[in-house]
């Protein structure tokens, strides 16, 4: 599903160069569901905005579902997020006023109103709060309101859920939550996973552990099964 080969990401502030990928080659197969971990600086978030089609890289190529999106316009990049593309970030960014029905919606602006209220609806029955519909944020838990960034992350069926450290405000009972519902939909539904992460035991929940340090890969190695 998504190729890297020797992918480079270079920012420039004034006169300085700072090299935040160096030469990152990585393979991530259809289904799986992996973390990637590495401390602060490691180049991690660089990647997780490469691989959601939030950046293009500076040099090498990124190739996703076979199609070479390295240098592809910002309004194709768009379209390959609506479609492709789920995002959970960890201060949920959820709308304080909407209801969780409304934040479910927002990916759907153009859709019909019926359309949009059913496929919101059902996204929330996946994550269990379909009795929470008419709530609004500051009316839920902090684990509630991730399961409704989660929803509206589902709710254009897409084929790659991105986490950007999905637990990091939450507490160990609600992140152990999230990480089932993160690992059910990939179980169940065949959903591409990908955790980024700086927190061992989140990673060790996963299937597959990509570990960076200074812009490169340094580790890839698969997480062996609890009771192996």
């Amino acid at each position: 599903m998504i190729e890297l080969d020797n992918v480079t990401k270079v920012y420039r502030i004034g006169k300085v160069e700072v090299h935040a990928l160096r030469g990152v080659s990585l393979s991530i197969g259809d289904g799986e569901m992996l973390a990637i971990m590495g401390p602060s600086g490691s180049g991690k978030s660089t990647l997780m905005n490469i691989l959601g089609c939030l950046d293009v890289p500076t040099s090498g190529n990124y190739v996703l579902e076979g199609q070479d999106v390295s240098r592809l316009s910002d309004d194709r990049l768009a379209e390959i997020r609506q479609r492709k593309i789920g995002f959970v970030f960890q201060t949920y960014n959820l709308l304080p006023r909407a209801t969780a029905l409304a934040n479910v919606e927002l990916p759907l602006l153009y859709g019909s109103g019926r359309d949009k209220s059913r496929r919101a609806k059902e996204a929330l029955a996946k994550v269990s709060l379909a009795d929470r519909i008419t709530h609004r944020p500051t009316e839920l838990s902090g684990g509630q309101q991730q399961r409704v960034g989660i929803a509206r992350a589902l709710v254009k069926s897409p084929a790659i859920l991105l986490a950007d450290e999905p637990t990091g405000n939450l507490d160990s009972a609600s992140s152990a939550e999230i990480l089932a519902l993160l690992r059910g939909l990939n179980r169940d539904e065949g959903l591409t996973v990908i955790v980024v992460t700086h927190e061992a035991d989140i990673a060790a929940q996963t299937q597959r552990v990509i570990s960076m340090l200074d812009g490169r890969v340094v580790g890839d190695h698969p997480v062996k099964e609890q009771g192996a």
